[in-house]
């Protein structure tokens, strides 16, 4: 039991700041600068869903969802469910 209780922590240090240096290293460099303009904004990179035709970010704020193709262009209404 006081082995959980080390690990605990760890995970959570583990998914925060490494999972969104990960998620930032796969964006384009025109992502980035449309990532960067929407955290103004208070959106945060949720997740990328990659494809054949390139990755897409996903950012959050409250219940809204936007997307930026790779290249930069934002869209604050798509047309997508987020589980």
């Amino acid at each position: 039991m006081a082995q959980n209780s080390l690990r605990d922590p760890l995970i959570e240090r583990r998914s925060s700041q490494n999972n969104f240096d990960e998620l930032w290293s796969n964006l384009t460099l025109a992502q980035k600068f449309a990532a960067s303009s929407l955290t103004k904004y208070g959106y945060k990179l949720s997740y990328i869903r990659c494809s054949s035709a390139g990755n897409v970010a996903f950012m959050t704020v409250d219940d809204n969802v936007a997307t930026i193709e790779i290249d930069g262009e934002i869209n604050t209404t798509p047309s997508v469910f987020v589980r």
